[in-house]
Order: structure tokens, then sequence, then C-alpha cells
């Protein structure tokens, strides 16, 4: 299995610093800072790429265990919101919140709810945020 990487780069002081991530496939690079971590500021932050492994690890992870249960899905949206905190020893992510719409055709509602469980216990991005409450509210359209 492949390894994958990105990386990081950081001037200056935490509050007046900046810095910029990017992918080691080159797929995405982008500035953050205090603000746009902590705050409201433009650019990006650490948890919303977690929150963006999460929303598509979890959609894959669905759609596979869907397929294997003879439901292949046609198609399947997600949103992770991922949560930082101020606690006594710093900050810390406390939650990532999933929120799943999907199209199944031939699928009941409690099978589907069943495999959206499974799925966002079983993805390797879940298994990743152990002791990180996780959340879903997953949804069967039409």
């Amino acid at each position: 299995m492949p390894t994958r990487r990105a990386s990081a780069r950081w001037e200056g002081t935490l509050r007046e610093g900046s810095g910029s991530m990017k992918f080691g496939s080159g797929a995405f690079e982008g500035r953050y800072d205090f603000a746009s971590r902590f705050e409201e500021g433009t650019g990006t932050n650490p948890e919303e790429l977690i929150a963006a492994a999460h929303a598509g690890c979890f959609s894959m992870a669905l759609s596979g265990g869907l397929a294997r249960a003879g439901h292949p899905a046609t198609a399947i949206a997600t949103e992770a919101a991922v949560t930082i905190e101020r606690q006594d020893a710093g900050f810390r992510i406390t939650k990532s919140h999933l929120t799943c719409e999907a199209t199944v055709p031939g699928i009941s509602e409690e099978e589907f709810r069943q495999q959206a469980d499974a799925a966002k216990a079983g993805c390797p991005v879940s298994a990743a945020l152990t002791g990180v409450e996780i959340t879903l509210d997953a949804r069967l359209l039409g």
C-alpha cells in the first residue's frame, strides 16, 4: 500500500506568522494562519483538511459496504464538520460530525442506516480519529 505525504511550512510567530500546506501529489496547496485556524479568517487549516479526509474516506467506505451488501449506490454526498476547542492542556480536536445523503436503489432505510454506521466505525480516517467524538446524520434519498 502506498504512503501518502503532505508538507507544511510556517514562518513567524504563532499569532502573526503564516504558512502553507501542500499535498505531495501537487493536487492542493493552501495558505493558513492563526485567524484561519482559530477564528474565521481567510485560508485553510489542518481541521479543514481532516474534514475533507474524513468525508472522502467515509463516502468510499459506505460505497464499498453498500456494494458488498448488493446495493450499489448511485451517489453519496458527505460533509464532515471538524471541531477544535480550547481545553486545559491547549487546543484539541474534539468532534467530527458527518452528514451524508445517498441515493441507493432497492435498499431499506434500516439496512442503509446499518451500512452508514458500519462505514462511520470502519473507515480508516475514523480509526485515526480515535478519541474524537464522531457523529453521523445519514439520509437515504428517493
